[in-house]
């Protein structure tokens, strides 16, 4: 029998990145345009493309939660899904595509950095913000690691976009700044303007790489990625502790959204139980998965017959 429940969780993450990154693209705007940095400007258009990012990554939680209907009877979950990979999207091709092209621009006509004193400055707030930012995201996505995963491991299977997307941009940013002090330092103290043209460059490569990373992610969840490996294998083990289960087919599953997942699950049950016993122990199945994993929100369970075929 299938249900269905939403979520309250507040997006802090991305209340948070978003508060950081319009402080620091307006600072950013204006040390680029008074001391004349390529880096700087690559990076001012990072911040604004971010703050764009996180706008559409709470559109895409606002319609995520909108209940199930004739149209959508599994709900709008995959709603963020597919609004993180349009923000990864726009990563690569506004924030990494412009970097690139800036850069370029910049090594070919080389303009010469003006009191670097304020790029320093501005780089250094916004490294403290970003990286405030950056903690909270991490902090948040490190609270669903499994065992001895590490951060990157953990980071691939994250179901909630409003956290990995976050950290990964948030990582790529923090990498930028570090980029550009590098770059505006070393082409003002070596008297060379096109190594900050070179580090708008290497900061669009940055921002492209992780774009990638995060299109491959969201690609996979707006697909219909399975569940969790773990929750998978949970279910499978509630399945078969039951006594009137002689065998249990793979699990099948869906992620319908970051805390909601579809499951279908065909059972083999002792052929000498009755049919009321056969009845009681899916009734059993079914309240053990849902009592041991929460984010199972839709249950289908079936008893497969003899052929492998399954009666609905």
């Amino acid at each position: 029998m299938p249900s269905s429940s939403s979520s309250g969780h507040s997006p802090i993450t991305v209340y948070g990145a978003i508060a950081a990154n319009l402080v620091i693209a307006a600072a950013k705007f204006v040390a680029a345009l008074a001391t004349g940095s390529s880096a700087m400007l690559s990076e001012s258009i990072h911040s604004v493309v971010d703050t764009g990012n996180q706008l559409l990554i709470l559109l895409g939680l606002s319609r995520s939660r909108k209940p199930a209907d004739a149209r959508h009877p599994f709900g709008y979950g995959k709603e963020l899904y597919f609004w993180s990979l349009i923000v990864a999207m726009l990563l690569f091709g506004i924030g990494g595509g412009l970097s690139l092209y800036e850069g370029y621009q910049h090594v070919r006509q080389p303009v010469a950095v003006t009191d670097p004193l304020w790029n320093f400055v501005v780089l250094g707030v916004a490294f403290l913000a970003e990286g405030g930012s950056w903690l909270v995201a991490v902090r948040e996505m490190m609270k669903t690691r499994r065992g001895r995963d590490d951060a990157f491991d953990t980071f691939q299977r994250s179901k909630d976009p409003s956290v990995f997307v976050v950290v990964g941009e948030d990582s790529a940013a923090l990498a930028g700044i570090v980029i550009a002090a590098l770059g505006v330092g070393l082409s003002h103290w070596l008297e060379r303007p096109w190594i900050d043209g070179l580090s708008s460059v290497l900061i669009g490569l940055v921002l492209i790489f992780v774009a990638v990373l995060l299109i491959w992610e969201s690609r996979a969840l707006v697909m219909g990625e399975a569940a969790d490996a773990e929750v998978v294998q949970q279910i499978r083990r509630l399945a078969e502790a039951d006594p009137a289960v002689a065998a249990v087919e793979p699990p099948l599953t869906m992620q319908l959204g970051r805390n909601s997942v579809l499951l279908n699950l065909e059972l083999h049950c002792r052929p000498e139980l009755p049919a009321d016993a056969v009845l009681a122990a899916l009734a059993r199945v079914e309240a053990g998965i849902r009592e041991a994993c929460p984010t199972v929100r839709r249950v289908f369970v079936k008893v497969a017959n003899g052929d492998g075929s399954a009666n609905p």
